[in-house]
């Protein structure tokens, strides 16, 4: 009997990555955005704020559904996407943990992210769980192709501790895309209940990280200066807040939509050859002779 083939590519290559930037952070100015941008700067710490606690839950929910899943491809997949996501955790709780000694509020986004997904656990059944950590999965390779394509994008998030910690982020996002909206589908997921997962999702971030953001700065006297408010609206112009952007997020309202819809292979291997291939500028942060192939 032939044995069901339930990821979308086997060919999609998910490595675990053990990676460290504390060394890095240490000298990490206030603010730490392009041309020393206030509202860049906690946009990103309150981003950063969100995934420990978020990335812990997608772990969960995928975990949840491991045993039943058959292709052996899938399988080695979601190894990779759970290794890769409780790295992430980590790193960030580590850039966490910087930001709140410089004055920002990332501990208490934590607080938050915790509470909001003890909330989920408790009151949401797996199958809808599952659900909301494919829609969110959209968001973050949307957000991190953004990363890989815009070079403006990536001169915002400025100094170079923070931005590698979010193209090393961003890069293995695009990579494991696909991986949460695979074990949904072989699991039975209905289109409505995916659907139904982005409705709650997409609203439910653009507000959750609009609060934190104005808490945040509220925080930061320097925002108010007028230099700062004049390079805050200058945000507006950039990927981030594009209107292609949003149709991106949107086209995971269509029925039939899949992750892979969206070609990133090439961004892949290109943005691998560059941050890990044999002159990659972060083979220096991971653990172990070796541990640079990809």
């Amino acid at each position: 009997m032939l044995q069901m083939v339930q990821t979308s590519n086997p060919d999609r290559a998910v490595p675990t990555r053990r990676i460290s930037f504390e060394e890095s952070l240490a000298d990490l100015p206030k603010h730490f955005a392009g041309d020393g941008n206030v509202l860049a700067s906690h946009i990103i710490a309150v981003l950063s704020s969100l995934f420990p606690d978020g990335e812990d839950f997608f772990v969960r929910s995928v975990r949840n559904y491991r045993d039943q899943i058959t292709d052996p491809v899938l399988k080695r997949q979601v190894a990779g996407f759970i290794g890769q996501e409780s790295v992430h955790g980590r790193e960030h709780r580590v850039l966490n943990d910087r930001l709140a000694e410089l004055g920002y509020s990332t501990q208490f986004g934590e607080k938050v992210t915790f509470a909001l997904m003890k909330f989920v656990d408790a009151t949401a059944p797996k199958i809808g769980r599952l659900a909301v950590t494919a829609a969110v999965e959209h968001f973050t390779a949307t957000l991190g192709e953004l990363v890989l394509r815009d070079a403006e994008l990536r001169d915002t998030i400025g100094t170079s501790a923070v931005r590698e910690v979010f193209e090393w982020h961003a890069l293995e996002e695009t990579e494991h895309k696909a991986v949460a909206f695979d074990v949904f589908r072989a699991v039975g997921g209905s289109e409505f209940r995916r659907r139904l997962g982005m409705r709650i999702v997409r609203p439910g971030f653009v507000v959750l990280v609009t609060v934190l953001v104005a808490l945040s700065l509220l925080r930061d006297p320097s925002f108010w200066r007028p230099k700062n408010l004049k390079a805050a609206w200058g945000l507006r112009h950039t990927s981030l807040f594009s209107k292609q952007t949003w149709r991106t997020l949107k086209a995971y309202d269509k029925r039939g939509f899949h992750p892979d819809d969206f070609d990133t292979d090439e961004l892949c291997e290109t943005w691998r050859a560059e941050l890990f291939g044999r002159e990659g500028y972060l083979n220096d942060k991971l653990a172990g002779a070796g541990a640079a192939a990809a």
